[in-house]
Order: structure tokens, then sequence, then C-alpha cells
């Protein structure tokens, strides 16, 4: 369903951010984004620098070539328009990011290697959602080495609820499903230490009453 009716109103600024994926024939996979910012209007920035209407103030992109485990193994980018000349300079920064995943800590590993002034703002704004374009690109990164592990999607929004009905549709096994707390036995392993228990022999003490 579309968006109610507006009022008259005058457009002022558009923002264009696309990512699209692609399978590598090497078993890899590249996630790219592209980002353009424009103004419906001339616009004059600080330091008289004009820019005309529908004139990019940012055409930025970033490829990104990841594995299943959606870490990233090589990474491209490019400005095709900025508003300063030392925008670029923020490029090389954009290398810590090799060895990062997106599976776990994407977020973090962006702050800590082109936080404040190492980065560009609209480079960090554009890899924090390339994360969820390789989720929806490389399957594999759903699926868990244990079995008995819920896919990493589940419990991460009002329609994968644990406790909803998608889940109790499509993954049975995991509905009402509680991550165990850091720490704690799991049954198996409780129920392992217990026949391990019941095996061992008496000790001396124990016997001599």
């Amino acid at each position: 369903m579309p968006l109610s009716p507006a009022p008259n109103r005058v457009p002022k600024h558009l923002r264009d951010v696309r990512y699209r994926s692609f399978a590598r024939e090497d078993g890899l996979w590249d996630v790219e984004g592209e980002l353009v910012d424009t103004k419906a209007y001339d616009l004059v920035l600080s330091g008289e620098r004009k820019r005309k209407a529908g004139e990019p103030i940012h055409h930025m992109w970033i490829r990104c070539t990841i594995d299943t485990t959606l870490t990233v193994v090589a990474i491209e980018v490019a400005m095709d328009a900025h508003p300063l000349g030392e925008c670029p300079l923020a490029l090389p920064a954009m290398q810590k990011m090799v060895g990062c995943c997106m599976a776990r800590g994407w977020r973090k590993a962006i702050e800590a290697n082109l936080g404040h002034i190492e980065g560009c703002t609209h480079m960090r704004e554009l890899l924090f959602n390339m994360a969820t374009a390789a989720f929806q690109s490389v399957n594999q990164a759903f699926a868990r080495p244990q079995s008995d592990q819920p896919p990493r999607h589940l419990g991460q929004c009002k329609g994968w609820d644990f406790n909803g009905a998608g889940v109790a549709a499509i993954y049975p096994q995991f509905v009402g499903w509680q991550a165990p707390k850091p720490g704690s036995t799991s049954a198996a392993a409780v129920a392992s230490t217990s026949d391990r228990a019941a095996d061992k022999p008496a000790t001396d003490s124990a016997s001599k009453g």
C-alpha cells in the first residue's frame, strides 16, 4: 500500500542508495553500494562552490568482495563527486575493513576503523547496510554449524519472533527458543556430566564409610 497523498510541497533533496550483489565464478561474492545526493535547486556551497539542480554533491561507490562467512576479502571504493578536495583522503582507510565480518560486529568494526576523521561519513553510512544486502545474497550465511542452533535471522525482527507465526510455520523446532545464558550448561552437557559421575568408581573414602 503506498503512502497517503501529501499536501502541496516543493522537492528539495534526493538521496539515492542502491545495493547490488553478484555471485563470482571463483566462489566469492561481490556486494556493491552506490550513494548519490542531489538537490532540486541550484546550490551555492560554502566557499562559493556551485552545484546545479540535479548535479551530484556526493556520488560514491563501494565494492566489498566477501566469502560465504561474509568476511571481507577485498574492498574497492570510488568517489565520482564530493564536496571537498580532501574527501578522497579518506579512501585509503577503507582497506582496514578487509578481514572484518559482516555477520558479527560489523558496525563496531566500521566505527573502530573508519570513525571520526579516519573515514568519510557517507562511506560509513553506505557500509552499514551492505551487511543486509550480503545476508540477502549469500544463503549460506543463514546456516549454523550446529543443527540445534536457529538460523541467524531468527529473533532479529517482529516477523521472525521466536514466539510468532512465522517461526511456528517455517521453523517449528525453534518456537520459544531462548539463547543460553553465558556460562550456563546445556541439558546435554549436564546429562553427559551426570553419566560420567555415575560411571565413576567409588572413592576409597566412600567405600570405607
